[in-house]
């Protein structure tokens, strides 16, 4: 099932809204991750930078297998090793990852999702206990230049409640600003 269209730019200016490794440095994600998901890997904007931190394997998931090969081919030419890139429907499949095996999971700019819940819940399942969430997206405001429409575009407490009902640990001081059009939001897997 192919997520609500998000309105997503092309390539360049994509690129341009982001500094990878800083923004995976403000979730925590910058040393002691090992195998690390992430849900609609697009582009590979932060599959690459995550690749360059994680001691184990990045499960770079898309539905799209145009965005799967651009990943791979930049692995490739990058010499990155460690990215295992699927075309996956991980929303009607599941991601097909063992349960309580990844250190980290990512949702950039996909819960607009039509079943945002079971896709958090889908990352829940794969996270090891204390296992991190983050979770970016396209600020609620209509001025943003790309992003899905405002009718279905997420606010943070609206993510905030979905990931609390998926079975998420939220701590308000995880909540930070990604400039210029985006926030984030950092959950964990509670220790069980």
């Amino acid at each position: 099932m192919k997520v609500r269209d998000s309105g997503m730019p092309d390539e360049e200016m994509w690129t341009g809204f982001f500094d990878p490794p800083k923004v995976l440095a403000v979730f925590g994600l910058d040393r002691g991750v090992n195998d690390l998901v992430e849900f609609g890997c697009g582009y590979g904007t932060f599959t690459l930078a995550a690749a360059g931190i994680a001691s184990g394997t990045v499960y770079a998931l898309d539905i799209e297998p145009e965005m799967v090969g651009i990943v791979r081919q930049k692995c490739v030419k990058a010499g990155i090793p460690n990215v295992q890139a699927t075309v996956i429907d991980f929303v009607v499949e599941g991601s097909g990852l063992a349960g309580n095996s990844m250190s980290a999971a990512l949702l950039f700019n996909i819960l607009h999702h039509e079943e945002p819940v079971a896709l958090m819940k889908e990352a829940l399942r794969v996270l090891k206990p204390n296992g991190l969430l983050a979770i970016i997206h396209w600020n609620y405001d209509p001025a943003t230049p790309r992003g899905p429409a405002m009718e279905i575009r997420p606010r943070p407490e609206q993510c905030v409640e979905w990931g609390r009902a998926a079975g998420f640990h939220f701590n308000e001081m995880d909540r930070y600003d990604l400039p210029p059009y985006h926030y984030g939001l950092r959950f964990r897997k509670c220790i069980t």
